[in-house]
């Protein structure tokens, strides 16, 4: 591959060569049965010391999603990719009393980085620091808040043996505040020896094979029917998929419950083939953000499903006040590679309604077209994401489908057709009736 080699202009600084890549990921296909997977850029950056030796060595993908605050004072979700222009000022070797730092630069204002130490024996990352600018409208159209903001988050990175190069197909997370950062494909090796990148992997927990197989997502058998007119074989029926288990998450503002949520979710993909993927609850972990008018509820199933929930308040009177789902966002990783699949996002929802201190409940199967091709089933659905009082829910108000008087529905549709019936019949014998009189009269 060719690179582009350049020099930082800061004095003294290690000289880095670095390329954006394009790099695709075919066990997608696994996952959905098609193409329209998405594709991301892969940075390489290879840090050189002053004997022009590399010294620090990573070539990894990486992508963020951004909940921001709105002019509206809404909360929108976001995805910040690299782009193409990417610049690496400030990259440092590092060395015994000295910590590495590999550091990038993109878009409009965006920067990131993540410093390594080192023992005697082995090398670790510390501290990553993601900078993203509000400013770049592309990115974040209607941002309140304008200017930079930076998140520092511990890095969860194993200590590695010196001389080791450490690798990680799989997709790995780090959530803090309003920023879910997600990296997959990396391999890095810091305080590299003799400008040698080293042969041996050490390899992160998520791609070491285990005794126990993971557990693959629920996926709904499909069948076809017969093209043949002889009579097929005797089969087994495909076994239905089950609906997903009721998962419970709440989340907190301080030591106060502000969110609570239980919700059975199932995803349906659709593209060649359908797919159906439930969400287990006890590998699932809730995250997200409280407010007075807008609250977003963060669900992340084992590193392989992000689902992304936004409620806000509408005034329905001078004095009366309501909740409803406003946006959801929902992205798919394939969990055998860590690739990621460009994430589905419906921004117009108008759901879940209910009055501001009160619950909404429905525990009949409800659907949610997130885009063409993704849809979500929700099952025992919950929700209460204002005005918690003691972690408990407040008085629920049910959807229709749960309603007592639901039967009542067919029985009206029947009294109205019955009415009309009767009304035509009416008007047929009053039409006959001024015809007879019509002929008398001649």
């Amino acid at each position: 591959m060719a690179r582009a080699r350049c020099r930082s202009p800061l004095p003294g600084a290690p000289a880095v060569s670095m390329g954006p890549r394009r790099a695709v990921a075919p066990l997608l296909f696994v996952l959905l049965g098609a193409s329209g997977f998405f594709q991301s850029d892969a940075v390489e950056v290879d840090v050189k010391d002053g004997a022009n030796a590399t010294c620090l060595y990573a070539n990894w993908m990486m992508k963020f999603l951004i909940t921001y605050e709105t002019n509206s004072s809404d909360y929108k979700n976001t995805t910040l990719n690299l782009s193409s222009n990417v610049t690496h000022d400030g990259s440092i070797c590092g060395n015994d009393t000295q910590a590495a730092l590999l550091a990038v630069q993109f878009g409009e204002g965006h920067s990131w980085s993540v410093n390594f130490t080192k023992t005697n024996e082995t090398y670790q990352g510390d501290f990553i620091t993601f900078t993203y600018n509000t400013n770049d409208t592309a990115v974040f159209p209607d941002a309140k808040r304008k200017g930079t903001i930076t998140i520092v988050v511990k890095d969860t990175m194993q200590p590695v043996q010196l001389n080791n190069v450490f690798v990680c197909h799989n997709t790995d997370f780090l959530e803090a505040e309003s920023v879910t950062q997600i990296f997959w494909n990396v391999t890095v090796q810091a305080f590299v020896q003799n400008g040698t990148i080293g042969k041996k992997e050490s390899r992160c927990h998520a791609d070491t094979p285990t005794s126990a197989p993971t557990v693959p997502p629920t996926v709904a058998n499909v069948t076809t029917a017969s093209t043949t007119t002889a009579s097929p074989a005797p089969t087994t029926a495909p076994k239905p998929v089950e609906n997903p288990e009721t998962g419970n998450y709440s989340l907190k503002s301080g030591n106060k419950t502000c969110l609570l949520a239980n919700v059975g979710l199932q995803l349906n993909v659709s593209r060649d083939k359908p797919l159906l993927i439930n969400v287990n609850p006890k590998t699932t972990s809730a995250d997200g953000a409280c407010g007075n008018t807008t609250a977003t509820l963060k669900l992340n199933d084992g590193n392989s499903t992000l689902i992304g929930f936004t409620f806000v308040v509408k005034n329905v009177s001078k004095t009366a006040q309501k909740f409803y789902l406003k946006e959801v966002n929902v992205t798919l990783l394939n969990r055998l590679n860590g690739s990621v699949i460009s994430n589905a996002d419906n921004s117009n929802f108008s759901k879940w309604d209910a009055f501001l201190g009160t619950s909404y409940m429905c525990q009949k199967e409800q659907t949610l077209e997130i885009s063409e091709n993704i849809q979500i089933h929700t099952f025992n659905l919950w929700i209460q994401p204002f005005l918690v009082v003691e972690n408990k829910f407040s008085t629920a108000e049910e959807c229709l489908a749960d309603s007592d008087l639901n039967f009542l529905i067919p029985i009206a549709v029947g009294m109205a057709l019955g009415f009309l019936i009767i009304l035509v019949f009416i008007s047929y014998l009053i039409g006959r009736r001024k015809s007879r009189t019509g002929y008398q009269s001649v």
